[in-house]
């Protein structure tokens, strides 16, 4: 048994119950409850900022196998709220491996439970959808059941939150390129994963990480050449300040790229609505569309929010940037995946295309990034 382990129930704000055991930190947590659909790559999912304030189901049932090692981390920390897996490892085997995924969980404060029939956990979150939810560890399970649904009740729903703060830089800071160098982007950190920096620097571009509170301005002073949102978790109505960025990095004409929230903030910077997904999309085979190739991707989504875009294929932007095309769509349920402007030297998406650990199907989209970069220097 694992070290830490003791008696633990998940708890859904609906009312469902899972007993198990915990692993990781023995204090109760709450968070939204969201499942990821990947096969692989467990560490990715816990590192990746975006996924700060929910509790994350792994639909996988075997977790922890292939240990945890500094390379593939997505951040500096885990930011999930909890971790419901069905199947700890107790071993850990991979020749990559430099620690155990308990040991990472414990370091930063995560709890989690195992033991617990992951499959009807999510059956039930796809029938009623994500919702709020605690894990209580030891004594604090035996609390009585209606207890512990006041407890998740009183939390904070992710409608209506900001978080983008909590996860992003404090302070600049700059990632060179040592090649030959195609152009610079200033990168507005909403919760920016590592992969996205390697994957611009792999193409030419060095990069300046900047805070999520950066202003229009200070952006400016970084001398970019384009401009970068990043992914993010929380509520993009919440993001005024950087919406209003955004507008004015639009009407200086300066090359924009947006991924997952930078999507979102791109859609209402150009005066379309968001909204909050019932179930959200999270794993890493997802069906997209892109209408400019006619091509079908298998594609990386971490999102629980997503752009409202009526009237057509395309269509003008109600905030006055020209026409605006819906790029990209998933081809389960219709939602907007992409947004191409028109008239202007701006494209976003809402998956991820820097996708690690895979799939690498929409990895072009910052061949099409530099391309762009390319030709706003040109003219």
């Amino acid at each position: 048994m694992p070290r830490h382990e003791k008696n633990a129930m998940l708890v859904l704000e609906d009312g469902k119950s899972f007993s198990g055991h915990s692993f990781g930190s023995s204090a109760t947590t709450l968070g939204e409850i969201v499942f990821a659909t990947g096969m692989s790559g467990y560490q990715e999912t816990l590192t990746d900022p975006s996924y700060a304030g929910q509790i994350v189901v792994q639909t996988a049932p075997h977790i922890g196998n292939t240990g945890m090692n500094s390379r593939d981390e997505e951040s500096d920390r885990i930011w999930v709220s909890g971790y419901v897996v069905r199947d700890l490892s107790r071993v850990v085997s991979n020749h990559r491996s430099e620690r155990s995924l308990e040991t990472d969980l414990i370091k930063d404060n995560i709890t989690g439970i195992s033991g617990l029939d992951t499959r009807a956990l999510t059956l039930h979150l796809r029938d009623r959808g994500v919702m709020r939810a605690g894990i209580f560890i030891g004594d604090a399970a035996q609390r009585p059941l209606d207890e512990l649904i006041a407890t998740i009740k009183d939390s904070a729903e992710m409608k209506g939150r900001s978080l983008s703060s909590a996860v992003s830089t404090v302070n600049n800071y700059e990632v060179a390129n040592e090649g030959i160098l195609i152009g610079k982007v200033a990168i507005v950190d909403l919760g920016v994963k590592r992969s996205t920096i390697e994957n611009m620097v792999v193409r030419g571009l060095s990069v300046e990480v900047l805070p999520a509170s950066a202003t229009f301005q200070q952006i400016l002073d970084t001398k970019p050449d384009a401009v970068f949102y990043s992914n993010g978790p929380g509520d993009p109505e919440t993001a005024t300040s950087q919406v209003e960025t955004l507008q004015q990095i639009l009407r200086a004409g300066i090359p924009f790229f947006g991924i997952c929230f930078g999507n979102q903030l791109l859609g209402r910077a150009l005066g379309f609505e968001t909204y909050k997904l019932a179930f959200g999309h999270r794993g890493i085979n997802q069906p997209v569309l892109d209408r400019r190739t006619g091509r079908v991707e298998v594609t990386a989504h971490n999102h629980g929010f997503a752009v409202r875009v009526e009237g057509g294929d395309v269509v003008d932007s109600p905030a006055g940037f020209g026409k605006v095309k819906v790029s990209h769509i998933c081809l389960n349920d219709d939602v907007v995946e992409g947004l191409e402007c028109l008239d202007l030297p701006a494209f976003s998406v809402q998956y991820h295309p820097e996708a690690a650990a895979g799939p690498h199907d929409a990895n072009y989209l910052f061949d099409r990034f530099v391309e762009m970069i390319q030709a706003k220097k040109v003219n």
